[in-house]
């Protein structure tokens, strides 16, 4: 039986995704047999802007954290993409890499990978489910089997306090520096680890 490989893909500013991505990496790496890469997409603005925004020091937890290739598409069996919620939609930063997979869609390299997605938002409304349905279009037009969150991940269900999470994928939100819960954390390593189960009945 080979490894099954899952690429985790994101994009963070202020490092919420990226919190969120490690989560989904310790869910995946709870599946025997699964190699666990993580990506982060190229940083589009300038580094006087990213500091006008304060989140210089922010993205230094992350500065380690390798530049996303399209090799690191075709590669992966499974790929869970992680992207900050902007206006509803996905940030300018992601939907630039995946604007340049024009390659891998005219030879169908993504066509049959499982594909997910996560995201953040400031506001508990701000659009994190409209940013996941949205970039779920992508993922359908290279041909991929989409894999949210059944309700059978008790936290999904849980109203003791504000917190993200859909059956479309996990959330947090940033707001007034809150911090991600553990909550949201559970549901992201849920997330994690259902796309390993599933990518690996189908590639193993």
């Amino acid at each position: 039986m080979k490894n099954v490989k899952v690429n985790i893909i994101f994009h963070s500013i202020y490092g919420h995704i990226y919190q969120l991505a490690l989560a989904e990496a310790e869910g995946a790496k709870e599946v025997e047999g699964i190699e666990v890469g993580i990506y982060q997409v190229e940083e589009l603005l300038p580094p006087n802007i990213i500091e006008a925004m304060h989140a210089t020091e922010a993205k230094k937890a992350f500065e380690h954290v390798p530049v996303a290739t399209l090799g690191n598409l075709s590669e992966a069996d499974g790929i869970i993409f992680g992207t900050p919620t902007r206006f509803g939609m996905m940030s300018a930063q992601m939907k630039e890499f995946l604007d340049s997979t024009g390659p891998l869609f005219s030879k169908g390299t993504l066509a049959g990978k499982i594909g997910s997605v996560f995201t953040s938002s400031q506001t508990q409304h701000g659009g994190q489910e409209s940013t996941i349905l949205n970039f779920h279009t992508v993922l359908l037009h290279h041909g991929m089997i989409l894999v949210g969150i059944p309700y059978t991940v008790p936290e999904l269900s849980y109203i003791g306090n504000i917190s993200g999470g859909s059956p479309y994928g996990a959330s947090t939100i940033t707001g007034s520096d809150r911090k991600i819960s553990e909550i949201e954390l559970k549901i992201a390593r849920a997330q994690g680890k259902r796309v390993a189960e599933i990518t690996k009945k189908l590639f193993a």
